[in-house]
């Protein structure tokens, strides 16, 4: 059999070709004893499609596959399965092709001496700091199966998180954008009609309608302008929210502000982020200023992110976290007395745990609530714009009905 592969050199140089083969384990293993670190490996004798294939800017790995592969490594530790074959199995058995060539480049760095969490390591794009520090933690303890699951455990809570979160805010941004279509077409297409037929009434118009009209003359004349603004919102969100520090900053203080998202469902989230981690990344062996390094890079918001650098700094300085927490108002109080509680007994994991539970199950109540309000308070916010546009329209062609 024939395999196109993607490869490079101890050196760093990229190589691409075909190696015959009897199998696809059997490729493998005779383009490692070459010295080359595979990156990706399959059937086929188009190798020009397939390197550009595997350029393809918009390669990433979902949460659940990434729970997979830490579940099924983890069973196979627990079999005794050494980590170098785990990972060529698992390498082999995954559908996604980007996937499957990381797990390939990480199975030649162990094989070349490199510890599996520096190997993973490499791979920042899969491999978050969190997740690496978690089998440092596992290789350190000698818990390697315990930090796997630990690990496939918290992707399956985050998932579950960011679906919730998604659920939330789905519905209202669908029924506001569809209604800001709507009322931009009938602005610029129906709404001019009408207009040019009560102009021409010489009425007095009633301001309602003047203010409908000054809309309808604006999109229609300076379309461009309003086009160039939604370009600029979109840039904000995709671009300068990931390049700059500031922007992402005011962008999540906002977040934390809005009204019935921002205290309810925001700040339990980051809360929620924060105890889990520090509960898992404590469990798994790691010290609590490894915790709290490590927590501060994942929690999801520059604001706890400041938080929690400031935390480490005050537990570096000898005083303890729950005094560090008080301090700031974005930490809620139950939060920093039962971590102060966990503190005093020595069970501070088990006490984050609880947290984490606790406030996973505030936001279910939490969005269960939203998702009921939502509904209605969309329906008269949308009835109400949709009352003042009709009558803006309606009542001058009335009064002219009413003067003939």
């Amino acid at each position: 059999m024939e395999f196109n592969y993607v490869a490079r050199t101890k050196q760093g140089e990229m190589q691409t070709g075909i190696v015959e083969a009897p199998s696809h384990l059997g490729a493998v293993e005779a383009l490692q004893s070459k010295g080359l670190i595979l990156l990706d490996l399959r059937t086929g004798s188009s190798g020009g499609s397939f390197l550009a294939e595997n350029l393809k800017i918009f390669q990433r790995v979902k949460t659940k596959e990434m729970v997979a592969f830490s579940r099924q490594l983890a069973t196979l530790v627990s079999a005794q399965v050494p980590i170098l074959t785990s990972l060529q199995t698992l390498a082999l058995q995954s559908e996604n092709e980007y996937l499957k060539s990381i797990i390939m480049e990480v199975s030649s760095d162990v094989e070349g001496g490199a510890v599996l969490s520096k190997a993973l390591s490499r791979h920042s794009k899969v491999f978050s700091n969190f997740f690496v520090n978690m089998v440092k933690a596992g290789e350190a303890s000698g818990g390697m199966e315990s930090s796997l699951n630990y690990l496939a455990d918290y992707l399956e809570k985050q998932q579950d998180l960011n679906s919730k979160i998604r659920s939330a805010l789905t519905y209202p941004a669908f029924i506001v954008g569809a209604f800001f279509v709507i009322a931009v077409l009938m602005m610029v297409l129906v709404v001019p009609k009408l207009i040019g037929f009560v102009k021409e009434s010489g009425q007095d118009l009633p301001w309602m309608t003047k203010i409908v009209m000054w809309l309808s003359e604006f999109l229609v004349n300076w379309w461009w302008l309003l086009l160039l603004f939604l370009l600029g919102v979109i840039f904000y969100f995709f671009y300068a929210l990931k390049q700059s520090t500031a922007a992402r900053q005011q962008w999540d203080t906002i977040k934390l502000r809005l009204p019935l998202f921002g205290k309810q469902i925001f700040q339990k989230i980051c809360v929620t982020r924060i105890a889990d981690n520090l509960s898992t990344l404590i469990q798994g062996g790691l010290s609590i200023m490894q915790a709290l390094q490590v927590t501060g890079e994942v929690v999801g918001n520059s604001v706890y992110q400041k938080i929690i650098e400031e935390a480490k700094d005050d537990v570096r300085a000898g005083n303890t976290l729950s005094s560090s927490f008080a301090k700031h108002k974005e930490i809620p109080g139950m939060v920093t007395q039962m971590i102060a509680t966990g503190e005093q007994t020595g069970s501070m994991d088990i006490i984050l745990k609880k947290l984490g539970q606790f406030y996973n199950k505030e936001i279910d109540a939490t969005v269960g609530t939203i998702s009921q309000l939502i509904e209605p308070i969309m329906i008269l916010l949308i009835g109400g714009a949709v009352a003042v546009l009709v009558s803006a329209i309606l009542m001058p062609i009335y009064n002219i009905a009413n003067t003939m």
